[in-house]
């Protein structure tokens, strides 16, 4: 399953790559800029969705692992039940199997733990650069008012010549 912050990522990090490559041909340092932040705040939540996903993914493996483990170790146990010396030693065995379990357990969670902690903070800078990027872009168009005019108006022109074709 994958996670909808991947989804949303990978769209905002598309749509941030377009208004910056239009913001480059039309030399909108506004749009540039809005672009280019809208790109890193994509990616930033493309790559914190892809974090988790491979967290949960690890601890299922990690997880399944471990209930094959402790089926074979039972299964032994089991077949081992006639001698007490046997029984004994897979009895050790399988509990030593869970204390792996168990290590392998917390270490995945740590590593879980640590992957989401990098992921959120990757996602709150791309976040802040986009309210700097807007900021600064709020004040070019402060600025140049008519020129932003004119380049929004011409960009709706484009993306409607582009929806509707040349008829």
């Amino acid at each position: 399953m994958v996670d909808t912050d991947r989804i949303t990522g990978a769209a905002k990090e598309i749509g941030g790559k377009v208004q910056g490559a239009l913001g480059d041909l039309t030399g909108s340092k506004r749009d540039s800029v809005e672009g280019r932040a809208r790109e890193a705040q994509g990616t930033a939540e493309n790559l914190y969705g892809q974090a988790k996903d491979t967290v949960r993914d690890a601890a299922d493996t990690v997880a399944q692992t471990a209930r094959d483990i402790g089926g074979r170790v039972r299964d032994a146990v089991d077949d081992f039940g006639g001698s007490h010396e046997a029984g004994e030693r897979a009895r050790h065995g399988r509990d030593t199997a869970e204390q792996a379990y168990t290590r392998a357990e917390r270490s995945v969670r740590h590593a879980a733990d640590e992957a989401y902690d990098y992921a959120e903070d990757a996602y709150e800078n791309g976040g802040r650069y986009l309210r700097r990027g807007s900021r600064e872009v709020s004040h070019q168009v402060g600025e140049h008012p008519i020129a932003a005019l004119l380049i929004a108006g011409l960009l709706g022109y484009g993306v409607g010549l582009l929806i509707h074709g040349r008829d």
